[in-house]
Parts: C-alpha cells; structure tokens; sequence
C-alpha cells in the first residue's frame, strides 16, 4: 500500500496526525541552516578557544594578593622597566614576553632582576598584551604593588621617636605625580618626616611619582588626607604651626622664625596656588623671594627650596 513502504528512508503515514507525514516535520527542519558560523573564540575544538581556556586557568591559579591603598600597576617597556629598576621601585616580578629580542636593555633587565632577587616570568605575547591592557611593552614588562599610604599621624609619631621636631610636607592641588615624586625625594632629602596629600583631587603614588622620588619614596612616608584643611587643624592642635607658600606671602623665607619648631609647609600647585580654605587655615604665609618676576614655581621646586632653608636654619 501506498506510504506503508518498508524500504529505508520511505516516511510511514498513519491517521492520526504524525508530523512526519507528507513533506513538513522532521524532514524540512533538516533542510533549514544552521545560522552564521561562531567565532573561533566561540568554537571548543578551534585553538584560540583552547589557548583562552588555558589562559584563564592559569591566572585562576595564581594566588590572589591583597590590595592596600589602591590598584596595582604595570610598568611597560624596556627603558621604563630599566628606570624602575634603578630606582629601587618595589617590583614584584618581571615578565618578559616569549620569543622577545634580547639586546642591551633586556639583558640589563635581567642582570638587576637577578641582583635584586626578582621572580623573572616567561608568557605568551598575548597574554603580556592582556596583562598590560595592549601598552606598548616590547616584550618586557613589570609589575607594581599598590603604595601602601601612612597615616597622617605616623608624621608626629616618627618626630617623637626620632626627638626631633615634626617636619611634614602637606601638598594642595597638586596633580602631577612627576611633582609628587621630586617633592618626596626633597623630604628625604632635607629630614622631613613625611608627606601629606589629599585622598580625591590629587597625584597620588604611582609608577611615575616612584620613578621621579628616584627611590626616596621608600624612605618618606606618604599619607592621605580625606579631608586636608581637618588634617592641617589637627597638626596645629599636636602643637605644629602650618606655614603656606605663596607669592604674596606676609613673611619672606629667609625671615621666617618657626623653622626651629614642629612645622607643617604646605606647597600648592604651580597654576592654582593653594586653596582658599587651606589659605585661612596656615598660620602664617611665606614667600620664596626671587630675582625675577616669575608667576610661579613648580611644587617639586618650592618644596625643596623651602626644605633647604628650614634645614639651614635648625642647624
């Protein structure tokens, strides 16, 4: 009879309603596509698919290390590399791409790797791409901790344990971390006890601010302020006079008779100065004379000339 046929492939017809029955169900679904083809990051047996996988589980097994203070950071390129090495920034590891060129900047890395005890890692280019967020790395980048900012109040207790008067330097509107970086290194270098910055609005401790201390920054704390004008009232009230660089200020440096006492020099930006509120809360205003009319100095140089002449004094 007529589509009762046994011979393989023929479609058996009955009364009630198969799907499979003349020519829709199950026959024309197998003749429609399959849609467009999946990506190759999307295709299990595809070896971009397999090198993701393996990726992934490879950062999944490494250990996760706590964040104080903020992110951490890449340092990328061979030159940038080198400088962070020489300055002593806290690096934790190394990581050199595979397949990369060695020439003198890489085995320079190497050697003060090696010398300062470093973990020195070989990956995938990809994955130093994906690690440095596609920075131009040249095959060589490093990895930095989070800065671990003090607390502003480790100033006054670094002065009581050393004996001496507090010095602390207190930064308004500074957003240069290249500043950030020479002011820290002039603390360190005229015996300030640290440095205080803003927590929003500001430069804080990054690579560059490393870079520019020139390893000082491992030396002098750095603290944060959530609220600068409360910090600075605090310091006045532990018995430290608040002294602010300006322009225009009532009393010229070599003038000034609080050096010898504990202080607190706040330095302002090179274009907005310091702060109205930060203004009415310093003591007393100072002023670098100059031979030339200039607008400004930059932080980093008011810092250290101002550091210079509190020095000589207490001496």
């Amino acid at each position: 009879m007529a589509g009762n046929s046994q011979r393989k492939g023929s479609i058996k017809k009955t009364g009630k309603g198969n799907p499979t029955a003349g020519s829709g169900g199950r026959v024309k679904r197998g003749l429609e596509g399959r849609g467009p083809t999946p990506k190759a990051k999307d295709r299990p047996n595809h070896k971009v698919y397999k090198e993701n996988v393996r990726v992934e589980r490879n950062n999944s097994a490494r250990p996760k290390r706590k964040v104080i203070g903020g992110e951490a950071e890449w340092v990328a390129g061979r030159n940038s590399v080198v400088e962070a090495l020489r300055a002593h920034m806290p690096i934790t590891a190394i990581y050199v791409a595979e397949g990369a060129e060695r020439d003198a900047r890489l085995r320079e890395a190497f050697k003060l790797s090696a010398e300062a005890g470093l973990n020195l890692m070989e990956v995938p280019r990809s994955e130093m791409d994906r690690m440095t967020g596609g920075a131009v790395h040249q095959g060589l980048a490093a990895r930095v901790p989070a800065y671990s900012y003090a607390h502003p109040n480790d100033f006054l207790d670094a002065a009581a344990a050393a004996k001496e008067p507090a010095l602390i330097v207190a930064l308004d509107q500074v957003t240069d971390p290249r500043n950030l970086g020479a002011v820290v290194r002039s603390a360190a270098g005229f015996g300030a006890h640290g440095v205080l910055i803003p927590e929003r609005r500001a430069a804080g401790m990054t690579a560059s601010a490393w870079k520019t201390s020139a390893g000082a920054a491992a030396r002098v704390p750095v603290a944060q302020a959530v609220n600068l004008v409360r910090q600075l009232k605090a310091y006045q009230d532990a018995g430290c006079m608040v002294i602010g660089l300006a322009a225009d200020g009532d009393v010229s440096l070599p003038d000034l008779d609080l050096a010898d006492g504990p202080l607190v020099v706040v330095v302002g930006s090179e274009g907005k100065g310091l702060g109205r509120l930060v203004t009415e809360t310093c003591d007393q205003l100072v002023s670098i004379p100059m031979s030339h009319q200039l607008e400004s100095l930059n932080a980093g140089v008011a810092a250290s000339v101002a550091l210079y002449a509190i020095a000589q004094a207490r001496a």
